[in-house]
C-alpha cells in the first residue's frame, strides 16, 4: 500500500514553526537591547556609592638607600591584559599632561605652602592670626617637584623610629641646642635621638604619663583619642601609643624649627596648627583627653575663648590636663622669671573659667592639674543662674570647623533625660569601638547614615584590604607607618588598617614635605574633576609623599589614564589593575610609587 504524502504542512506544524520563530525573534531583540544598554552604561562615568559620597565639590586653593622596599610594577599581576587607552573621552581640568616637571630649587625642600613664614608676615599679629593657615593663590603655586635633601635615607621603621631619625632627612640642629636641658632631641653622629623629654617632663614622657595614670585611668579602653596642644616633638603622644591611646599632636611653625617635622619623621601623628581665632579642624566631641605641657597658650585671655574651644572638642566626661605655668607656681616662679602675683592671677583666672564651663577640678598634685568636663549639661544649665557668662551657644552646627571663627559661648551637649546619662550616648571601649556603631549613628543624628551603612562600609574595606595584601610589596610589616586617606567617609579604610602598625590621617591638614608613606585616594578625582586642576592636586600629593612612597588610586579607567599621564612626568612608576571583584567592574585601581631621587648638594 502506498505511503500517504501531502505536499503541504499540517496545521499543528505551522503553529509550532510560528512559536519557534517568535521565540528566536524575542531572544534576539532582548540581546540587542541589553547590548545597547551595556554600551551606553560604559560611556558614562560610574560612581560607586559606597565610596564617592558627595557630589562634585569646589576646590579651595586657599583652604636607608634608594631602592629599599620599592614596589616593582612588573610584579603586579592582573587577570588579563587590558587596553587602558581612553576610548570614551571626558573633559578634565588639567593644564599639564605628558610633561616632565623639573625639580624645585633646594630652598623649597621644607616648604609648607599654607604656613609659609614669609607670607605669614603680611597678616594680623593679634591673637597670632598670622600663624594660622594662609594658603597661596593659584597663580602662586609651584609647578615643580619638591626635592628631598641630598643624602635623604629611608626613615627608621616603627617602633625604632620613635627614638631615632636620620640627621640628613631633617638637617636642623637648632632644637638640640635650644632645648638641650629639656631632653627633646639629641644629635648622635648621623642621627637624632629622642630621649622622650619635654618642657615639663625632662626626665621622660614615660614617667610623666605614669604620673598621670595615677590620677586618672589611662588604661582599660575608655580613653582612646587625645589632642596635644603645643606638642614640641610629640613625645607625649609617642609614648601614649603603647597604651593604645592615639594622640593628634599639633604645634605652629615658628622659631622652634621643624618640631612637627621631627614628630612626623618619628612616625607620630602630628600636624602644623595653632589655637588662634579659628576653630580647631575637628568636629565637636572628638577627643577623650586634651593636654597642654608648657604650651604657652594664653588660656586666661580673650574671656576664656581658647578653653571654650577645648570644651567643644572634648567628649562628655573628657579630661583636660595642664602642666607648666602657672601650675605649681609657688615652686617654679623664679625659674619662669615671673612674679608670684602674676602667676597667681593667671591660675585664678583659669580656675574661674573652668567653673563657668561647668568643669570639675579633679586634682592638682605636684606639677599636674586635671579637670573633667561634665557628662551632660543638666547642672550646667542650672548654674547659668549664678554664672551669667559664657552663655550656651545658639543653634549653630558645632561640628563645622574648617575656617570657622571660634565663639565665646559653651557648645551645647545633646539633651538627656537624667543627670547620670551621657549626652549623645556612651562610646564603646577600645578596641571594640573601632567597629561598633557609634551613638551619633544609632541615634539617627547623622542624616542618611545608618548602622547598616556603617557595617557595609566596614565589610567593604575588610575585603579590599584582603585584596591589597595580595599585591606583592603592599602592607608588608614595617613598610608603611604614616598613611593618609583622602576620602575617608565613615573611616572604614582606617578601621581596616588598625590591625597594622600604622596611623591614618583622614583629612589633609597642613604638613611638611615627605610626611606620608602611603596615600589612599578613592574616587577623589571624580569628585574634583570639574572644579580643580588635578595637576595641582597631584603635585601636592608628591610634596607630602616620601621617596619610594606608594599611592593607591581608585577611579574610572579614563580618569586613571589621565592621572598616570601626569605622574609619569613626576618620576612615578605605576600600573593599572582590575577591581577586586574582577575585570568587568568599570572601576579600576592604579598603584603608583614615587621613585627615589634627591636634590643636588650645594
Amino acid at each position: 500500500m502506498a505511503k500517504e504524502y501531502s505536499g503541504s504542512p499540517k496545521p499543528h506544524q505551522l503553529e509550532s514553526k510560528r512559536k519557534r520563530l517568535t521565540w528566536v525573534l524575542g531572544v534576539s531583540g532582548l540581546c540587542i537591547l541589553f547590548y545597547v544598554l551595556g554600551a551606553w552604561q560604559t560611556t558614562t562615568t560610574p560612581i560607586n556609592q559606597s565610596e564617592v559620597y558627595t557630589t562634585r565639590v569646589s576646590c579651595n586653593i586657599n583652604a636607608p638607600q634608594a631602592g629599599d622596599g620599592e614596589l616593582n610594577p612588573s610584579s603586579l599581576s592582573s587577570s588579563a591584559a587590558l587596553d587602558f587607552e581612553s576610548h570614551h573621552q571626558i573633559e578634565i581640568n588639567s593644564t599639564v599632561s605628558l610633561h616632565e616637571f623639573p625639580p624645585c630649587d633646594m630652598s623649597y625642600s621644607d616648604i609648607t605652602p599654607c604656613q609659609d613664614p614669609v607670607r605669614s608676615r603680611k597678616f594680623d599679629r593679634e591673637m597670632a592670626k598670622y600663624r594660622e593657615r594662609h594658603c597661596p593663590k593659584s597663580e602662586e603655586l609651584l609647578r615643580c617637584l619638591i626635592p628631598a635633601p641630598p643624602k635623604y635615607k629611608t626613615p627608621f621603621k616603627w617602633p625604632q623610629s620613635r627614638d631615632y631619625a636620620w640627621y640628613d632627612n631633617i638637617p636642623h640642629k637648632e632644637l638640640s641646642i635650644e632645648k638641650a636641658g629639656q631632653n627633646w632631641i639629641q644629635v648622635e653622629g648621623h642621627r637624632f635621638r629622642f630621649p622622650g623629654g619635654g618642657t615639663t617632663f625632662p626626665n621622660g614622657a614615660d614617667a610623666y604619663i605614669d604620673n598621670i595614670n595615677e590620677l586618672i585611668p589611662l588604661t582599660g579602653g575608655n580613653i582612646r583619642t587625645a589632642v596635644d596642644t603645643g606638642c614640641g616633638v610629640a613625645s607625649w603622644g609617642a609614648y601614649l601609643l603603647k597604651r593604645d591611646i592615639l594622640t593628634m599632636s599639633f604645634a605652629r611653625r615658628d622659631t622652634h624649627e621643624a618640631q612637627v617635622q621631627f614628630a612626623l619623621e618619628r612616625g607620630v601623628p602630628a600636624m602644623i596648627g595653632v589655637i588662634s581665632s579659628k576653630r580647631l579642624p575637628y568636629p565637636a566631641r572628638a577627643f577623650d583627653m586634651a593636654h597642654c605641657s608648657g604650651c604657652l597658650i594664653p588660656w586666661y585671655m580673650y574671656d576664656g575663648l581658647y578653653l571654650l574651644e577645648v570644651d567643644r572638642v572634648l567628649r562628655p566626661g573628657g579630661y583636660w590636663i595642664l602642666s607648666g605655668p602657672p601650675i605649681h607656681w609657688k615652686k617654679y616662679w623664679r625659674g619662669w622669671e615671673r612674679t608670684k602675683e602674676d602667676l597667681k592671677q593667671e591660675q585664678d583666672t583659669i580656675e574661674d573659667i573652668a567653673k563657668r564651663l561647668c568643669w570639675k577640678k579633679l586634682i592638682e598634685k605636684n606639677d599636674l592639674a586635671i579637670w573633667q568636663k561634665p557628662i551632660n549639661h543638666i547642672d550646667c544649665n542650672k548654674s547659668k543662674v549664678v554664672y551669667k557668662t559664657p552663655q550656651i551657644c545658639g543653634p549653630d552646627n558645632p561640628d563645622t570647623a574648617w575656617y570657622k571663627d571660634m565663639e565665646a559661648c559653651i557648645t551645647p551637649l545633646p539633651e538627656v533625660s537624667s543627670s547620670d546619662e551621657v549626652a549623645g550616648g556612651a562610646l564603646e571601649k577600645w578596641p571594640e569601638r573601632a567597629f561598633s556603631v557609634p551613638p551619633r549613628i544609632s541615634s539617627g543624628s547623622l542624616s542618611g547614615i545608618t548602622a547598616e551603612k556603617l557595617r557595609e562600609d566596614n565589610e567593604l574595606w575588610k575585603d579590599r584590604m584582603t585584596y591589597y595584601k595580595k599585591i606583592d610589596g603592599l602592607l608588608h610589616k614595617g613598610r608603611y607607618r604614616n598613611v593618609m586617606d583622602m576620602n575617608a567617609y565613615l573611616g572604614g579604610f582606617a578601621a581596616a588598617m588598625s590591625k597594622y602598625p600604622v596611623w591614618v590621617m583622614n583629612v589633609a591638614f597642613s604638613t611638611y614635605p615627605r610626611t606620608y608613606d602611603l596615600i589612599h585616594a578613592s574616587g577623589v578625582f571624580s569628585i574634583y574633576q570639574d572644579r580643580c586642576d588635578i595637576t595641582n592636586i597631584l603635585l601636592e600629593m608628591d610634596r607630602i609623599l616620601r621617596p619610594e612612597g606608594t599611592v593607591i588610586f581608585r577611579d574610572t579607567v579614563e580618569m586613571l589614564v589621565k592621572i598616570r599621564s601626569i605622574t609619569e612626568g613626576m618620576r612615578w612608576k605605576s600600573q593599572i589593575m582590575d577591581h577586586e571583584s574582577g575585570p568587568f567592574n568599570p572601576e579600576k585601581i592604579l598603584f603608583a610609587v614615587k621613585t627615589y631621587w634627591t636634590g643636588a648638594a650645594k
